[in-house]
């Protein structure tokens, strides 16, 4: 049995090798067929593929180079010093607002205050002449006219204080700029959101604006406080004053000349050939024509109402310190005259306190600032419009389409409605018929 399992372990073993043997060689002649023919296609498509894969490298590689170039040029004119100091006018107008807030509700308050306590000791002081009058002589007589006497002094002084600082329209004017340093405050983080890279000349134009606006609307009473009662009505001008020096104009400047006045105003003439930077001649003819219709409309009709009330605030002004110093003197004649001695301090009083009511109460100061603030608004449309103008590199120019619908959105127009205003202006004034009220009242 030994001897069996001994051959037949042989036999296998022997087959085996023979099976192995076979299997080597015949790979070998496979592989030489599969192996080379990939080869010479790899070789091939690697030979057509080169010239592309060159000139992508290349174009890769210029791609990159001026995209780096870019970059540094980018960090190259990035300021960080102006970065800065933008930054600190941010903060500096932010504190600025929050002032404005706080001073314009104190004066408020001192407006309630004060007009309460002038009324209430007016009519004090009649009702005791009224008393005085009724009562016989002695000792409570003359303590009754003494006492109206002190209360009507009482009250000319507080009222000649008020009337001299006008509460009212101090608080009219932070109103107004707490509104413009909240702008100039959006205005700068605008510029900042946008990732525009600041320079000197824009921390400087921040700089000019916020001390326009502390000039404009000066916080201290004492030294600095704004005329209340101006000899002719003046708007308020809260920007800074560019002077234009006429660098670079051109020696052929157009002058259009008005119709119906006779003025002339420059007007350098852009490119001839359709828009750069927004801007066209046809462009620059509508704004000037809107702003012209803005003068001959609002800004005269905001003039004239401007020196009516102010006539009224002026003369308000002096009638009620004059009638309580009057109903003061006036006590004096209590009792002499029977019921008549008491006629003088009783009518001027009645008449302070109404006069006091009406001037504070309906805060014509108030009403004053804010027609000299709308003024001041058209007039920095006519002034934006003609600083703008007069920079004859388009490219330096804020884009002409934004700044046209800015200034509709300014006069509460859409930019069809304001392209409608101009044009409805041009033809009026061609046609040189109208006078300046019809005019007027066909385009509003």
């Amino acid at each position: 049995m030994a001897s069996i399992q001994t051959s037949t372990l042989l036999s296998h073993t022997s087959m085996s090798s023979k099976k192995i043997h076979a299997a080597i060689h015949v790979p070998k002649k496979l592989s030489r067929v599969d192996v080379s023919a990939p080869k010479l296609r790899t070789i091939k498509q690697a030979e057509e593929l080169k010239p592309k894969d060159t000139s992508l490298m290349l174009e890769k590689k210029s791609f990159n180079s001026t995209i780096s170039h870019d970059i540094g040029e980018q960090q190259h004119s990035t300021n960080p010093n102006a970065l800065i100091q933008l930054y600190a006018i941010l903060e500096a107008v932010a504190d600025r607002v929050e002032m404005h807030d706080n001073i314009g509700e104190q004066r408020d308050n001192w407006n309630t205050l004060l007009f309460n306590s002038i009324n209430m000791i007016t009519l004090t002081a009649t009702t005791m002449a009224g008393v005085a009058a009724t009562c016989g002589a002695g000792a409570p007589l003359l303590a009754l006219k003494l006492s109206s006497a002190l209360l009507f002094s009482a009250a000319t002084g507080m009222s000649l204080i008020m009337n001299k600082i006008q509460p009212s329209q101090l608080t009219e004017e932070q109103r107004n700029a707490s509104r413009l340093f909240r702008n100039l405050q959006s205005e700068i983080e605008t510029t900042l959101a946008l990732g525009n890279n600041p320079t000197e000349e824009d921390v400087k134009g921040a700089m000019e604006k916020v001390l326009a606006l502390d000039k404009a609307f000066p916080l201290p009473l004492l030294g600095a406080m704004l005329e209340k009662f101006p000899k002719k009505f003046e708007p308020a001008v809260w920007w800074p004053s560019k002077p234009y020096e006429g660098k670079g104009k051109s020696e052929s400047a157009v002058h259009l000349k008005e119709v119906n006045t006779g003025e002339t105003y420059p007007w350098t003439p852009t490119q001839r050939m359709g828009k750069m930077n927004g801007w066209s001649e046809e462009l620059e003819m509508e704004l000037r024509e809107v702003v012209e219709v803005v003068k001959r409309k609002d800004s005269e009709d905001y003039e004239r109402l401007g020196n009516m009330v102010l006539k009224v605030n002026k003369t308000l002004a002096i009638a009620g310190p004059l009638l309580t110093g009057i109903a003061a003197a006036g006590t004096a004649f209590i009792g002499n005259n029977g019921s008549w001695g008491a006629l003088v301090p009783l009518m001027a009083g009645s008449l302070a306190s109404a006069v006091n009511s009406f001037e504070h109460g309906g805060q014509v100061g108030m009403v004053f600032e804010m027609y000299r603030a709308s003024g001041g608004f058209f007039k920095m449309l006519e002034t934006s419009l003609e600083s703008t103008l007069e920079e004859e590199d388009l490219e330096r120019r804020e884009n002409g389409e934004l700044f046209e619908m800015k200034m509709a959105l300014k006069l509460g127009r859409s930019v069809s409605q304001l392209r409608e205003l101009a044009s409805k202006s041009t033809s009026y004034r061609m046609e040189g018929v109208l006078d300046i009220d019809e005019f007027a009242s066909k385009l509003f």
